[in-house]
């Protein structure tokens, strides 16, 4: 599943796009894509992992689940989900999800919770996990409301960053530590989206995929924690369990 940085990334390749009409629509999306024909986009947004065409009287997003992809300018063999033709161009989208959204953006999503975007607010960030002081900091890092964008790779890395147990419960972290892990999820964010566009991201993994902790030198655990039971790396002797 692309993290935000992946989504930023493709919102910088498609600018070209915008202000152009489509003229052709082609997908297997079971949605009215049709509608999109001859609408000019008018601007191109991403909020955590979702990717939003903005055209006049409504906007498409698209998510990738666990599987999706895109091509610009190139097709895939199978099938798009959505296919965007242009006089010069084109993007096509792969087992994504196609939704329309016809509400204002603003009214929708929270862009204060999105660790990508300029109006992101790291002090919103603390008081909702003041809320929930029995959450797991490897869900916490999941909650999109919380951290929107930030996935699998960025909570591991994130945790071992800072040398937090993933099983640590969200009250039970120090002052600082509650800081740190707000502050890294945003600082790692933008350290991914550097090393993803140089194509070094998996040089930079420590924790995430690797069998041994790069300060310890023992073992790293795998498992599947949380609520969320998403993969999960971690080593129990430099990463802190706290608990309530």
């Amino acid at each position: 599943m692309p993290e935000g940085p992946s989504i930023v990334i493709l919102n910088e390749l498609v600018q070209p796009f915008k202000g152009k009409k489509v003229v052709d629509v082609d997908g297997n999306s079971k949605m009215d894509i049709q509608r999109i024909a001859g609408q000019k986009i008018i601007d191109f947004k991403s909020w955590g992992k979702h990717f939003l065409i903005c055209f006049p009287n409504f906007t498409v997003r698209i998510h990738f689940m666990l599987f999706g992809s895109y091509r610009i300018n190139e097709q895939k063999e199978t099938k798009p989900r959505l296919s965007l033709k242009f006089k010069k161009g084109e993007i096509n989208f792969y087992a994504c999800s196609v939704q329309f959204i016809e509400e204002d953006l603003n009214d929708i999503y929270d862009w204060t919770s999105d660790v990508m975007n300029d109006n992101w607010d790291s002090e919103k960030a603390i008081l909702k996990l003041d809320q929930q002081p029995q959450t797991l900091v490897c869900d916490a890092l999941l909650d999109q409301q919380v951290f929107s964008g930030v996935g699998n790779i960025i909570k591991n890395e994130v945790l071992f960053r800072i040398r937090v147990h993933p099983e640590s419960e969200v009250g039970a972290l120090p002052p600082h530590q509650l800081d740190e892990l707000v502050s890294q999820a945003r600082i790692y964010s933008f350290d991914f989206l550097e090393w993803k566009k140089n194509y070094v991201l998996k040089k930079h993994w420590l924790a995430h995929t690797k069998k041994t902790c790069p300060r310890c030198n023992i073992p790293l655990i795998k498992k599947y924690a949380g609520k969320t039971k998403r993969r999960t790396f971690f080593c129990t002797n430099c990463q802190v369990l706290y608990k309530i």
